[in-house]
């Protein structure tokens, strides 16, 4: 079964109680098939369940749009992705257990794109930040989490994000965008490393959380992987503004909601 755990919470209660509906409706579906139900109940269960997700998408949709969230765009084209590929799934003239695979891998990908999709895009909804101050890149007191190597990471991410910023607001710079590109890149490097490094030290300490912080930084690194300023030829700043905000948002609120949970030896 998929558990909606706390790590998932967005803090907006309508948000969050269709997500846990969400959730609810793929572990119904998935018991009532492994209980070797009518096809036909299994059917029913699950066109509520596209029907419902398609649903939440207008309402979250709908209040990103009334607070003006920037990621609006981004999210709709994410919806759209899903429901594209629930759409590409057919089970006409199947045999009953050909019919009953193609359903257990549907409710596995909407369980695991749910979880990408919140902890990689929701967690982010009406937080966004308009324009960054220069303390919101110290690395404080509060974003410890009594991990040596883990604060140590954390405290160079905050530096390479706060570096990028003050490159992107420099007015007179050769080759900014370059730059820029660079630094980009060298922020996904070293994330992906300390993601590796991070998960390795809750595996060996057998740490819960494990499974749901893979799937944290499978999305963000996602995120990273779609930046491309190629394809941005108008406003480059503002994009980069808005990106900025959204990985040092993203950073903190993974920090203080997650990472600050891991035992230290």
């Amino acid at each position: 079964m998929y558990q909606f755990t706390d790590d998932c919470l967005t803090g907006i209660k309508e948000i969050d109680d269709e997500h846990r509906r969400l959730f609810q409706l793929i572990n119904e579906t998935m018991e009532i098939l492994n209980m070797g139900d009518s096809q036909t109940i299994v059917m029913n269960l699950l066109m509520e369940l596209k029907v419902y997700a398609e649903n939440h998408f207008a309402h979250e949709e709908a209040y990103m749009e009334r607070v003006r969230d920037k990621e609006l765009t981004r999210q709709k084209k994410e919806h759209a992705q899903f429901k594209e590929k629930i759409a590409g799934y057919s089970m006409t003239d199947m045999t009953e257990e050909a019919g009953k695979q193609i359903v257990q891998e549907l409710l596995s990908f909407m369980a695991k794109w749910l979880y990408h999709h919140i902890l990689g895009s929701d967690l982010m909804i009406g937080k966004f930040m308009e324009a960054p101050g220069e303390d919101a890149f110290a690395f404080t007191a509060k974003y410890k989490t009594g991990i040596p190597f883990v604060d140590g990471q954390h405290r160079k991410l905050f530096e390479i994000i706060k570096e990028t910023h003050g490159l992107i607001n420099q007015e007179y710079v050769h080759d900014k965008y370059d730059e820029i590109v660079h630094i980009l890149e060298e922020l996904k490097d070293y994330t992906i490393m300390h993601f590796q490094e991070e998960e390795n030290y809750m595996e060996s300490i057998g740490y819960d959380g494990l499974a749901i912080q893979r799937m944290a930084h499978s999305a963000f690194i996602d995120r990273l992987n779609g930046v491309n300023l190629e394809d941005v030829d108008d406003n480059q700043k503002e994009y980069l503004e808005e990106l900025i905000g959204f990985l040092l948002e993203w950073l903190t609120g993974h920090i203080l909601k997650m990472d600050k949970r891991i035992p230290a030896r």
